[in-house]
């Protein structure tokens, strides 16, 4: 699937629309097959005992699936997660950075389907697995 809007682009798209998470998130690799991004995991993602939180885990990836959509559709605002399916399957290694791997399965005109797979940095065994749906509004005349 044709990537339509490249990294840099929806970096700013992200800031635009999203200002709340500005910073937080990086792009570190997207092409057609693949859509690698870093959560920053800083003191408010944490809880206690120092390991990335659940939620701010859902949060890379609700905003990976985003941005995998965005990417091949164009700049659609108003695209909304219709669906989360998330497993968490050991504890991130305290103080890294979680890096999602997400992998488009479907993208149809009013739907996409994204896998992901949560890596926390440097460990080589996923600490979080995700399916996300995403509704695609319609286009306008």
């Amino acid at each position: 699937m044709t990537i339509v809007v490249d990294a840099g682009e929806m970096t700013e798209f992200l800031a635009q629309v999203f200002p709340q998470v500005e910073g937080m998130f990086t792009i570190d690799h997207m092409d057609e097959d693949v859509l690698v991004m870093r959560l920053h995991a800083s003191d408010q993602h944490l809880r206690p005992g120092g390991t990335v939180s659940g939620p701010a885990m859902f949060s890379l990836a609700d905003v990976g699936a985003y941005v995998a959509t965005m990417a091949r559709i164009g700049k659609e605002a108003l695209a909304v997660t219709t669906n989360c399916s998330i497993d968490f399957m050991r504890k991130p290694r305290a103080g890294a950075d979680v890096i999602g791997h997400f992998r488009m399965l479907k993208l149809g005109r009013a739907l996409s389907v994204v896998d992901c797979l949560l890596y926390s940095e440097g460990e080589d065994a996923p600490v979080a697995r995700a399916n996300l749906t995403y509704s695609i509004p319609p286009k306008r005349a």
